[in-house]
């Protein structure tokens, strides 16, 4: 049990095709997905222990435990829609433009310029792609589902490669197999 700013919360570390992930969740839900890299992976690997003297511990830990069980099922290709109670900070911006995204369905993209058209104001491509890069749930809320203009593949925090695997999987391809870490793309 640690603490975003004062507040308790719990993390998990858990493995998947794409690497491990860190998953942090407080009492009021999931509150972040994190990919190798970013820091994370010099601190302890798994908040295991019961804190009896914080109750919201408990609900933290079954949020863990409930993110874990649908991104298993996620990887696996029968899990199509996240059903999470997600703790989402941000500005009323970054928070309206991932309400969105979590609204592009399962195998299906988007491009910025879409989403920007969507939200009445189509010059705002850029806004909507700082707002999926400051995303602090990947995978879950479905920023890999966008795309640029063009269709290319472009600005993923956890590299190109997952943000391609992701779509791969998503896109009928196999369930990816679970594997160790990669800290690069495919081949390297």
């Amino acid at each position: 049990m640690t603490s975003f700013s004062g507040e308790s919360f719990c993390f998990r570390t858990v493995k998947t095709p794409l690497g491990p992930l860190r998953l942090e969740a407080t009492g009021r839900g999931l509150r972040r997905v994190l990919f190798p890299g970013e820091g994370w992976e010099r601190r302890a690997g798994n908040s295991a222990r019961r804190d009896p003297k914080d109750p919201a511990w408990a609900v933290a830990s079954r949020h863990l435990t409930e993110a874990t069980r649908q991104l298993e099922e996620y990887f696996r290709g029968s899990l199509k829609e996240f059903t999470l109670t997600l703790d989402l900070r941000g500005s009323d911006h970054q928070i309206r433009i991932w309400k969105i995204l979590l609204r592009i369905p399962y195998g299906r993209t988007l491009t910025y310029g879409d989403i920007a058209r969507g939200m009445g104001n189509r010059r705002s491509a850029r806004a909507v792609g700082r707002g999926c890069a400051t995303n602090p749930l990947p995978v879950v809320i479905p920023c890999h589902r966008v795309l640029s203009g063009t269709g290319s593949l472009q600005g993923f925090g956890g590299g190109l490669w997952r943000k391609r695997a992701l779509l791969e999987l998503e896109q009928g391809q196999a369930a990816l197999p679970l594997r160790g870490e990669r800290s690069e793309g495919p081949g390297t």
